[in-house]
């Protein structure tokens, strides 16, 4: 197996950090993500940018 953080060639049960060579190997991992070097691709909803209809500006309740 193959570390994907130093890509050095080792065996699996040999490791106590999976699917890492080493536990140095997962933290260096776990700092990339938590320094968002890594990260999860999004697509945007145009939609979420919109405020509801109901939401400020409207006074439709007060012509009663």
């Amino acid at each position: 197996m193959v570390c994907p953080t130093c890509k050095k060639n080792f065996d699996p049960p040999q490791s106590d950090a999976l699917p890492f060579c080493c536990e140095r190997c997962r933290l260096i991992d776990l700092g990339r993500w938590l320094g968002e070097d890594f990260g999860l691709p999004s697509v945007p909803d145009p939609e979420a940018d919109e405020t509801p209809e109901s939401f400020g500006g409207d006074d439709d309740d007060s012509e009663q």
